[in-house]
């Protein structure tokens, strides 16, 4: 059974991914809808995604977002994915809330720093300070509070099946909705 309108849209949706500070599992999620993926090609194209090898988004329709703002870059990355995507959807714990790299929040970060590279260390203890390291945000910060998000999908991760019924729905004209039987924190 076809997922989608049998009405095929006159353009095709452009989708995009991007991981900020997370584990990448809920991409590992959208990979999991397996061979759904195809049904979901013959309608869109994949911008910057686990399919492309594209580092920056062009426009998208639709931009699904994982994991937490930790440092410089993902604050980069996160504007100029939101600027280039028509609908943001935050997807899983991290985006959400911060997940659990927003565990070290309560922790002022030079003294998290001093305690993980000088203090743990037995030879040469000193803190990386190379300019290509993005700095470190005081804390981890869920996406909502960089930039405006349309959608959320809870989860850590969510499934591949809560993926597969937020997309259908929302590629469908319907409002996006989750059965709490699709909700999972693993």
């Amino acid at each position: 059974m076809n997922a989608f309108p049998s009405q095929r849209p006159e353009k095709r949706l452009r989708i995009a991914t991007a991981t900020l500070g997370g584990c990448f599992g809920c991409h590992m999620s959208l990979l999991d809808i397996d061979e759904r993926i195809l049904e979901l090609a013959k309608i869109a194209d994949f911008d910057r995604s686990p399919f492309t090898d594209i580092k920056h988004c062009g426009p998208s329709d639709i931009g699904l977002i994982e994991g937490g703002v930790t440092n410089s870059e993902n604050v980069h990355v996160l504007r100029e994915f939101r600027a280039n995507c028509r609908t943001l959807i935050a997807v899983g714990a991290c985006a959400i809330n911060g997940g659990l790299p927003a565990q070290r929040n309560p922790i002022d970060i030079g003294d998290l720093l001093r305690e993980v590279y000088c203090e743990r260390v037995d030879e040469n203890p000193q803190i990386p300070s190379d300019p290509e390291l993005p700095l470190l945000l005081d804390k981890v910060y869920p996406i909502h509070e960089i930039v405006r998000v349309d959608y959320a999908i809870p989860g850590c991760p969510p499934s591949a099946d809560a993926l597969w019924k937020f997309l259908t729905d929302l590629i469908g004209g319907r409002t996006p909705r989750l059965d709490y039987a699709h909700f999972r924190f693993d």
